[in-house]
């Protein structure tokens, strides 16, 4: 019998954040044969959760996937000598959610956003498969981006609209870093909202604008994750995505193929699962019938 958490890789991307990855196993799957958001989505990509520590202080950003890689996720921190002070919360889908549980005495943190879209689909998420049952709700909700200090560390929580509408990331002003949740991902974006890819591009505009030298998203590569994160052409390499999503003559072909420059200069790394996850945004992004996940 497979242990949920038991595969939780820890990684040390950059000084005082603390990664917390699992998936990507070959052969391996986390719930079981039939298709689910844990196996066909989360565990197949990769994810990574993180959390800043300084000063005997946490900050969690993301609950995981499961009850038990919250709990794997503060048993840690424990173990650092650190208490928990806050989660944040990226967004509202569901493997960003699952461990809110495990941090249910503390303040969870999300934007009004997150909080409406998390009440609108608890009934859905706590009969998902596998069940977020019960899905706890953030205690703390905030409008405008603002400033949290854990320990004599500054991070800058910022409102983005990039593949969901409610997005948080977190941003390490002295560090250069920007933990991005789902706004940026590698190889490709997940399509969540096709009908909102404009307002995606815009805010992708804006985050060029921001000052930070390294990325740390929620799906990505282990290996580059653990050597501290993505460069800014993360950023670039998504937009250009976006933008050829969106054009429809351009619009076709496979994965590979698709994103043919940012793979030969290194922006993205290619991961074959992520063929479906094209295909997908593809449909998605032209009105037809979603295909079948593999």
């Amino acid at each position: 019998m497979f242990d949920l958490g038991s595969t939780l890789r820890i990684l040390r991307p950059a000084p005082k954040v603390i990664g917390f990855y699992d998936g990507r196993i070959d052969g391996l799957r986390a719930h079981g044969p039939g298709e689910n958001w844990l196996d066909d989505g989360a565990f197949a990509l990769g994810v990574c959760t993180y959390a800043v520590v300084d000063g005997g202080e946490a900050l969690v950003y993301d609950t995981h996937v499961s009850l038990a890689h919250a709990r794997a996720i503060r048993a840690r921190l424990a173990a650092e000598g650190a208490r928990v002070k806050y989660v944040v919360l990226s967004h509202w889908h569901v493997d960003h959610v699952a461990g809110n549980e495990v941090f249910a005495d503390g303040p969870i943190l999300a934007n009004r956003l997150t909080a409406e879209l998390l009440a609108a689909h608890r009934a859905e998420l706590e009969a998902d498969d596998p069940p977020i049952r019960p899905l706890v709700m953030p205690n703390e909700i905030f409008d405008d981006d603002f400033t949290l200090t854990i320990g004599g560390t500054t991070v800058e929580v910022r409102r983005l609209d990039i593949h969901s509408i409610d997005g948080t990331v977190l941003l390490l002003p002295e560090a250069g870093l920007l933990l991005a949740g789902d706004t940026l991902e590698d190889p490709v974006t997940y399509v969540a909202e096709p009908a909102r890819l404009a307002e995606h591009l815009r805010d992708l505009d804006r985050l060029e604008t921001w000052d930070f030298a390294r990325v740390l998203p929620n799906h990505g590569a282990e290996e580059v994750i653990a050597a501290g994160g993505y460069d800014r052409r993360l950023v670039a390499a998504t937009r250009r995505y976006v933008e050829r999503l969106l054009d429809a003559e351009r619009a076709v072909g496979p994965l590979s193929d698709f994103i043919a420059e940012d793979l030969a200069s290194g922006a993205v790394r290619y991961f074959a699962p992520y063929e479906a996850v094209h295909r997908r945004n593809l449909a998605d992004v032209r009105g037809e019938a979603l295909v079948p996940r593999e």
